[in-house]
C-alpha cells in the first residue's frame, strides 16, 4: 500500500517538492557555513520523495547542545517557514478523506522540517 501511496506522492506534487529541497541544499552547500543546512534540506527532500513507510526518528546519541544550537539558528534561518507551509498543506489535504493520508505526510514532513538536527530517517516496516 505504501508503494502505491508514494506513486501518487510522485505524481501530484511530491518530485516537486522533492526537487526543491534539492536545489535549496545544493544552494546552501556553496558555503562552508552551509554545508550543515544543506544537508539536512537533503534529508527533507529524501523524506519528500517517497515517504510513505519512512519516519523520521531521535538519534539517542545526537541530543547534545551542538544539536539544540543548529535547531535554533534553522529555525530562525527559515525551518518556521518551511515547516508551516508542510502544516498549511496538510490541512488542506485533510480536509477530505482521500486527503488524509497524504495530509499525515506533510504533517510529518513538517515535523521534521521544524527540528531537522538530530534525527534520522529510517524505514517503519
Amino acid at each position: 500500500m505504501s508503494l502505491f501511496g508514494n506513486l501518487i506522492w510522485l505524481l501530484f506534487g511530491g518530485i516537486i517538492i522533492a526537487i526543491e529541497y534539492v536545489i535549496a541544499s545544493i544552494l546552501l552547500m556553496i558555503t562552508i557555513i552551509g554545508i550543515p543546512f544543506g544537508l539536512q534540506t537533503l534529508k527533507l527532500g529524501m523524506l519528500a520523495l517517497w515517504p510513505f513507510g519512512q519516519t523520521a526518528i531521535s538519534r539517542p546519541a545526537a541530543s547534545g547542545c551542538l544539536s539544540t544550537l543548529m535547531n535554533i539558528i534553522w529555525i530562525f534561518v527559515g525551518g518556521i517557514w518551511i515547516s508551516l507551509t508542510h502544516l498549511l498543506f496538510g490541512v488542506l489535504l485533510s480536509i477530505t478523506i482521500i486527503g488524509l493520508p497524504f495530509g499525515r505526510q506533510h504533517f510529518k514532513l513538517a515535523g521534521l522540517a521544524l527540528t531537522p538536527f538530530g534525527k534520522e530517517i529510517v524505514s517503519s516496516r
